[in-house]
Order: structure tokens, then sequence, then C-alpha cells
């Protein structure tokens, strides 16, 4: 069992202890003024590093407050109307610029990372090391045991090229690359078979990410273009996230929901 699933186990087997969310609300409510304390207490370095830190957060939390309070209304282009003007009907004075807030949504969102999108599998269990690798044993003394095989499903771009046997430190399959996959757009209730732009985040690890490795939760980027999806500004979408919400390795296929 992997360190620490025996707290979400004792909690499916006995519930939570009578006053859990008391006790959370006021170790919240009490985190403010710890804080406070701290930024007082610290001097030098310390003191200026944590404002700093503070400082960024605040500024943030602005921008996103300015962002949410940004009227997402229909509003005329022109609201002044000059006298002796040719009628609405006569000009193109009826577009609104409503396209503007949802610019700055899409913005917002691409400035953040893959972890903080709205995702269908919140939770994923974890991939120890044991079962992501198979050991194999190189040289001729069958000592030397720093090769693996990955045993997970991957994902390599176009123009891949293996290095030399001697040098490969981690081996990719090739019946387990996989380079499309069946992504469900949740509005339109269906299911397009895509092709895999890359791996934007395996939640098992950067390693994983930065190798292409696909399972259970990872976010891949696939690429959208025959969907039709355009931008409020008029501009075609290439690519989109998608969450995978199977194990690719034991259906053969990677199943996606898209990320809208």
């Amino acid at each position: 069992m992997p360190q620490g699933d025996y707290i979400e186990l004792h909690r499916k087997r006995n519930g939570y202890r009578h006053d859990h969310f008391e006790r959370k609300r006021k170790k919240e409510a009490r985190e403010v003024h710890k804080r406070s304390q701290i930024a007082q207490k610290s001097l030098g370095i310390k003191g200026k590093m944590f404002a700093k830190k503070r400082y960024a957060e605040k500024a943030q939390m602005k921008k996103t407050l300015a962002m949410h309070e940004e009227s997402s209304s229909r509003r005329k282009v022109d609201d002044d109307v000059h006298e002796g003007a040719v009628p609405a009907y006569l000009l193109d004075r009826e577009t609104t610029t409503r396209a503007k807030v949802l610019s700055n949504t899409v913005k917002q969102k691409r400035k953040e990372k893959a972890g903080k999108w709205d995702v269908p599998l919140p939770k994923v269990r974890p991939v120890a090391e044991d079962e992501m690798f198979k050991v194999i044993r190189t040289g001729k003394r069958k000592t030397k045991q720093w090769k693996r095989m990955i045993t997970k499903v991957t994902f390599v771009g176009q123009g891949f090229t293996r290095k030399p046997p001697k040098y490969e430190r981690f081996i990719r399959p090739t019946g387990l690359r996989f380079n499309k996959a069946h992504v469900t757009h949740p509005e339109l209730k269906c299911t397009f078979n895509l092709e895999m732009i890359g791996v934007k985040k395996n939640p098992n690890g950067p390693m994983y990410t930065s190798l292409g490795v696909v399972t259970k939760g990872t976010i891949i980027e696939v690429n959208v273009s025959e969907l039709g999806l355009v931008t409020p500004a008029g501009k075609v979408v290439w690519g989109k996230y998608a969450q995978v919400t199977n194990n690719p390795e034991n259906d053969g296929c990677i199943n996606a929901v898209l990320l809208v």
C-alpha cells in the first residue's frame, strides 16, 4: 500500500472524527493570525523573502478579482450617438464587445498550470516505480542493472529516433507507443479519434511527464483542428487539453475527456 493511503482507507471504513470539520474550520481561521505573526517577527533576508511572497500573492489575487469583476454582459461598441449620425441599421454599430472578457478568461487559463483546471478525475491512484519500470540487466556478467523498460503506454513525437542501445537508459517499447486518443467532448456528448500533440502533465511526477508516459489522470494535448473550434476572436483552435480517464495499458487505447 502506498504511503499515506491508510488514512483514506480508515476514513472509508469509519468516517471522520466527530469534530473533524469544526477543527478544520478553526485551523483555517487561525492560519491568518499565524501568518501575520510570522510577517511581524521575521527579520532580515527571511522577512524580505516572506514580504515578497505575500506581495506576489496579493497582486495575483487583485488581478483575479479584477478579471472576475469585469462585466461579461454584451455592450454596444459605440454608446454615444452624435448629432446627425447615420442610423444603426446602416452601420455595424450593434456589434458587441463581449469577446474581450472571454479572451481575458482564455489568457488566464493559459497562464495557469494544468493542475489548476477543473478536471474530471481530481484524484488518481499513484503508480509505484516497481510497477512503472521493469529492470533490464545488461553487460557480460549480468550485474549491471541501470536500464529500465517502461511498462505503461507512452507518447513520442513524430520525428523520434531511439538512442543507440548502448546509451539508452529508458526503453519505450514500440507496441506501447500511442499517438492517437479517443477524446469525448463533454458538452457535445461526442467522441472523436484525435492525434496527440504531447503530454502536458503526468500526476505521478515530472520524470514521467518528460518521458511521455500516459497513465490514468494524465493531462494530454490533442489536435482539435478537425472539430472546427474557434476562439471569440474568430481564430481556429489547434490544440486543447484532455484528461485520460482509463488505464491505456489494460484497454489498448487512450480514452480522454476534453477540458473546456
